[in-house]
């Protein structure tokens, strides 16, 4: 079988004979050699990048659900498209999809994973020798996971400030909902989210019941209604988030887990990217690679999201347009 060359460079396959004997088809001869030149004019004026790779014009990103990794995605797609020239699409996918995604190059970054809840992820993609993830650094924010409940609950019994508390089958039943009978409930958020919750419940017997919200929005929906009546409430919830601007939440204090550490210990979050993209969009892997603010930051735009019903792509623009001090060190010179 002989292999040719398309006009776009890539090999094609046909079915053409093999020469019988010392002699082939002059004809043939000609057609394929005229065929080869074309492809090798192909391949000059390609895409390809200096050392082979294939250049990459479009960034794939990943958006996982929650706000915080929105926004930090909607500013990366923006400064990508308006300041390096690419063009970006977006991808939601959940926090444990996107990496089997990201290590096969079908899709090439996310701006914000929560360690604790990665562990084996980073063992199989990025620690792997065979893998095609790359830590790309810190985002910047400090993440913190916990169980929050208003504070006038815990002004009216103190012993709810702890998981202990909720122990007691009369403390857990006050925040007991028809769905849940007889137990409390815990309010979770989208059933994809790497959690610890049911761990806790069963390690100390607590006497609670999860309840999926289904959604960030689902969450702060409850919030809003529990607060308005001041009735119990008791969620899986995190900072930063700009929902503390509006709610006197407090943290409840989580007992150690069985190894004597945290469930949810602090976490310096991190970004991933392919390690593809390298190579074949070198601006837009080193841009990746500096993407980095603060906290404040991102709470600016998780405010004007949630608190002033802004866009997220109207929150990124805003924030943009005002802090070219800080994204201009990501653009490489």
């Amino acid at each position: 079988m002989l292999k040719l060359a398309s006009l776009d460079g890539r090999a094609v396959s046909g079915n053409y004979p093999e020469p019988e004997g010392h002699f082939m088809n002059r004809s043939l001869w000609k057609l394929a050699a005229a065929l080869a030149v074309l492809g090798l004019l192909a391949g000059a004026c390609s895409g390809d990048s200096d050392d082979g790779a294939e250049e990459i014009t479009t960034i794939k990103l990943v958006a996982n659900p929650w706000s915080g990794s929105a926004a930090n995605i909607e500013v990366a797609k923006q400064l990508l498209e308006n300041e390096l020239g690419y063009t970006v699409e977006v991808t939601d996918l959940d926090e444990n999809a996107q990496w089997s995604a990201i290590n096969t190059g079908e899709l090439h970054a996310s701006l914000e994973v929560w360690p604790s809840g990665h562990g084996q992820n980073r063992v199989d993609f990025i620690d792997n020798p065979d893998g095609n993830v790359v830590d790309a650094g810190l985002l910047g924010p400090i993440g913190q996971i916990g169980w929050y409940l208003p504070a006038y609950m815990i002004d009216q019994d103190p012993a709810l400030a702890n998981a202990e508390g909720f122990t007691d089958p009369a403390l857990a039943g006050l925040f007991a909902t028809a769905e849940t009978g007889d137990l409390g409930q815990i309010l979770h958020g989208d059933p994809s989210w790497v959690t610890f919750e049911q761990d806790i419940i069963d390690d100390f017997g607590l006497q609670l019941e999860i309840v999926y919200a289904g959604s960030e929005e689902a969450l702060l929906a409850a919030f809003d209604a529990a607060f308005a009546r001041e009735d119990p409430v008791l969620s899986y919830f995190w900072t930063p988030h700009s929902a503390f601007n509006t709610f006197d939440l407090v943290e409840l204090e989580l007992p150690p887990n069985p190894d004597g550490g945290k469930y949810y210990p602090s976490e310096d979050l991190f970004k991933i990217v392919w390690a593809g993209l390298e190579d074949g969009a070198p601006a837009a892997w080193q841009f990746l690679q500096d993407f980095n603010y603060s906290t404040a930051d991102q709470v600016s735009m998780l405010a004007a999201i949630d608190g002033e019903g802004k866009s997220v792509e109207e929150a990124a623009a805003d924030w943009i347009a005002a802090n070219e001090a800080t994204w201009s060190a990501w653009i490489p010179s």
